[in-house]
């Protein structure tokens, strides 16, 4: 007896849901991606055990209260906006963006009032900011310089 053979069909492998699924999470990634440009400010931190340093005749010194109050070099602001801190820069930097800054903060201010001083920095176009510490065995504070 003659059996009549059937063809097989090749096994094939359909391509578009996986063409799908990849398109479908090239999409996902690409909305959930954010694309924010931050900006960066160069910030030297001082190490607590380091001498003392002269101080510059050149430099700007903010000092951040307790209470989150500010004054540049020696002189009180009139209350704690950015805006008011950016101002007082202009006025004692006379424009020049290249002074250093030498960042003073009390150790019971809150973290807020530094980063606020610290944007402000940022925002009015200065990027040589030191931070300055406060050594534990004798209680002088020691600024760091670039």
């Amino acid at each position: 007896m003659k059996f009549k053979r059937s063809r097989r069909d090749e096994p094939t492998i359909n391509l578009t849901p996986l063409i799908d699924v990849v398109f479908l999470l090239l999409i996902f990634f690409m909305v959930t991606t954010t694309f924010n440009r931050e900006t960066r400010l160069l910030v030297n931190l001082p190490e607590a055990n380091a001498e003392t340093a002269e101080n510059q005749p050149q430099q700007i010194e903010i000092i951040v209260a307790r209470d989150g109050m500010y004054s540049i070099n020696g002189r009180n602001l009139v209350n704690s906006r950015v805006e008011t801190l950016m101002r007082g820069l202009d006025l004692e930097s006379g424009a020049d963006r290249s002074l250093p800054i030498i960042l003073v903060a009390d150790a019971e201010a809150t973290h807020q009032s530094v980063v606020t001083a610290m944007d402000a920095i940022g925002q009015a176009g200065f990027t040589r900011l030191n931070i300055a510490t406060q050594r534990t065995e004798e209680g002088t504070v020691a600024p760091a310089v670039n």
